[in-house]
């Protein structure tokens, strides 16, 4: 995507929103995400992605998009790089995870409203708002809802 003024802002809000989710993925072991990639089982990596996701989002919100990456030399650590489309109502986002042994990062590739406002601004907290419905929320008394 061509980064304009309010990429970064989008990036941020998505980055936030679906850290939980990375943080469940970055318990897998990397070499275990390597060769799922390396061999092309993306049904298996469509299934952990959705499994990580189930526990914050309604289903359907976060799903593995079209395939991934990863960097594997001798002197470094592994970084794994997975396509992800998120889709809360309203709004579609394709973007890319990428994880390391220490974080993980979320670059935004193409994102479309499905009624954009002409102002960016308003764009971006609809993206904001429509992320935050989308996830679960813990009630008081310790059981999952939806928000």
């Amino acid at each position: 995507m061509k980064k304009c003024n309010f990429s970064r802002e989008r990036e941020e809000i998505l980055g936030y929103a679906i850290a939980p989710v990375a943080s469940e993925l970055r318990l897998l072991d990397a070499g275990d995400l390597i060769a799922l990639l390396r061999l092309e089982r993306y049904t298996s990596i469509a299934d952990l992605v959705s499994s990580a996701a189930e526990l914050y989002f309604h289903p359907g919100t976060v799903n593995f998009g079209s395939g991934g990456d990863y960097r594997l030399e001798w002197s470094g650590a592994p970084e794994i790089t997975l396509d992800l489309e998120i889709k809360p109502k309203g709004v579609s986002v394709y973007a890319r995870l990428t994880l390391t042994d220490q974080l993980a990062a979320i670059e935004i590739d193409h994102i479309a409203f499905q009624n954009p406002s002409d102002d960016p601004d308003e764009n971006t907290r609809f993206l904001a708002r429509s992320l935050s419905e989308a996830k679960f929320s813990v009630s008081h008394q310790g059981h999952a809802e939806a928000a």
